[in-house]
């Protein structure tokens, strides 16, 4: 809001936005940005032509890519552990607007949009990031920070004055910039757009890893951006190395809560078995199943701690 806020109503320039929404939300946010500074805010919609002076905000669980004249609104495989994500947006402004794209990186939760602004500037645009200090989540201004040469590291409060100074250069005004080619990042984008149903062995983008996808089990490619280290699936899920840990994380705790329930059940039905056992005088078939129920419930009081205490956890730790 702040941002916007201090963005004058003849700007030279095409705004667009990702905020990490959960799928069922409901987004007020372009509503809150219109109220905010003087640029009409809209959820942007699949085909419509890119207009100046206008803010465009990525709807929940759908990616906002960037072509030369127009959007594209997708439910591609998620980035990241997110739909929409930063990281498709930026590499497709790269990819489309090349030295005329500013990729701007605020306060947020581990790292999307490093390897995003990383295509950015490897393309000739300009990355702004919030100082850390200046962030309620400084987690993601810092990852951009130690992946990427950026431009300006500055407040919230200075970034309005830098987008107006920018967009008053020649360079960077709006018109005609020839599309970019560059195989690796048309691979990224086609599958994020859904043109692609997979990524053909021929054509995978990296080298297969031992990692398999969270979301759906398949083999992770490994793709290295300079010093940045992250992963692609064969249908297209993505994960920075952090935010495959975190998935990791999430997906051990899921199996642990799993393994509980499932011994605490087998526990129950061997104790049921040994009190009919009891009843009927088995007592052997009664012995059998009572040390069966007994070896359960110690298993499952082993996982509970784990799951208590916070052990089952292996995600990354965030600020």
């Amino acid at each position: 809001m702040e941002i916007v806020a201090g963005l004058p109503a003849d700007i030279e320039a095409s705004l667009f936005v990702v905020v990490h929404v959960p799928a069922q939300a409901t987004s007020q946010l372009p509503h809150i940005l219109s109220r905010a500074g003087r640029l009409p805010a809209i959820h942007a919609q699949d085909g419509e032509a890119i207009l100046p002076r206008h803010i465009y905000v990525a709807p929940p669980d759908y990616h906002l890519l960037l072509g030369h004249r127009s959007l594209r609104i997708v439910r591609g495989p998620k980035e990241n552990n997110h739909r929409p994500a930063i990281d498709p947006l930026f590499r497709s402004a790269a990819r489309a607007h090349a030295t005329r794209t500013i990729g701007i990186v605020l306060s947020g939760m581990l790292d999307d949009g490093t390897a995003g602004l990383l295509a950015i500037k490897e393309r000739g645009g300009i990355a702004i990031v919030q100082d850390p200090k200046d962030a309620l989540f400084p987690a993601m201004p810092r990852n951009a920070l130690a992946a990427t040469r950026v431009d300006y590291c500055v407040p919230k409060d200075q970034i309005a004055g830098i987008i107006v100074d920018l967009t008053r250069k020649s360079d960077i005004e709006m018109g005609d910039t020839p599309m970019i080619s560059d195989d690796e990042m048309n691979k990224e984008i086609e599958i994020e757009a859904m043109n692609t149903a997979t990524i053909a062995d021929d054509g995978k983008p990296g080298s297969p890893s031992v990692y398999g996808c969270p979301d759906c089990g398949g083999t992770l490619w490994e793709l290295q951006d300079d010093q940045w280290l992250r992963f692609r699936c064969r249908v297209g899920h993505a994960y920075s190395a952090e935010g495959l840990l975190e998935s990791q994380g999430e997906g051990l705790e899921s199996a642990l809560w799993s393994a509980f329930r499932s011994l605490q059940e087998s526990a129950a039905l061997a104790r049921r078995i040994a009190e009919r056992a009891r009843g009927n005088k088995r007592d052997l078939a009664a012995e059998k199943f009572e040390l069966k129920s007994r070896r359960a419930e110690v298993q499952a009081r082993l996982i509970r701690e784990l799951l208590v205490s916070g052990q089952g956890e292996t995600g990354a730790e965030t600020d």
